[in-house]
């Protein structure tokens, strides 16, 4: 089923003509509720400022400022706000089409992010079919006894799955982060810290991160 609901959303990514673009295009025409910080000008400015050569940084409609530090043909990340962050990759899929993957990052104070997928025309996509989403108990090392009282009690103060998505400028990775440990004191998280795994890495394969 799956694999059938996979094939008709590349059908249809093809039928709705997604060009070729570069990630200048794809962020210049963002729709504003994306970043509600920077208005359309606002956004072309920052490239042409990076572009330039110069700080692609401006004054955002929070009374706060966003910087560009870094664009590439298929990569951007964005400080859109002092304690919030926007990264975009374009992730290939048949005959040159795309799929555009916005990772948006709030630092509350823990980083927490959200991911979401879009046409390079900004229709959005179904997540689901192209992630799925990492949950707490996939940080936990494999071979673990979870019936040990030492491990249940490491983490019972687990009470909610916060994650950090990173996407790497050089390839097509993204990296999942679980960060809700860092809300925990240090003595609870050093007694936390034997049962975690290393963060995931899932790699694009075709039409979906795996």
């Amino acid at each position: 089923m799956r694999r059938l609901m996979i094939a008709c959303f590349v059908s249809c990514a093809c039928a709705i003509g997604m060009d070729a673009q570069d990630m200048t295009a794809v962020f210049t025409s963002m729709p504003d509720q994306y970043i509600p910080q920077l208005e359309h000008a606002w956004r072309k400015d920052l490239v042409d400022l990076y572009n330039s050569g110069k700080e692609a940084r401006l004054k955002n409609t929070m009374n706060g400022y966003s910087c560009l530090k870094e664009l590439t043909a298929d990569y951007l990340l964005l400080q859109a706000t002092e304690r919030s962050t926007v990264e975009m990759k374009l992730l290939p899929l048949v005959n040159k089409t795309y799929v555009v993957c916005l990772v948006s990052t709030v630092n509350g104070p823990v980083p927490d992010s959200r991911i979401s997928f879009f046409t390079t025309e900004w229709t959005p996509l179904s997540t689901s079919d192209l992630f799925a989403r990492p949950e707490g108990a996939w940080y936990i090392k494999e071979g673990v006894d979870r019936r040990d009282d030492a491990f249940q009690e490491a983490v019972s103060r687990l009470d909610m799955d916060l994650v950090r998505y990173e996407l790497s400028p050089e390839d097509l990775t993204l990296t999942a982060t679980y960060t809700t440990p860092l809300y925990l004191g240090k003595e609870e998280r050093e007694k936390l810290q034997p049962y975690l795994s290393e963060p995931r890495v899932y790699k694009w394969k075709r039409f979906h991160f795996e």
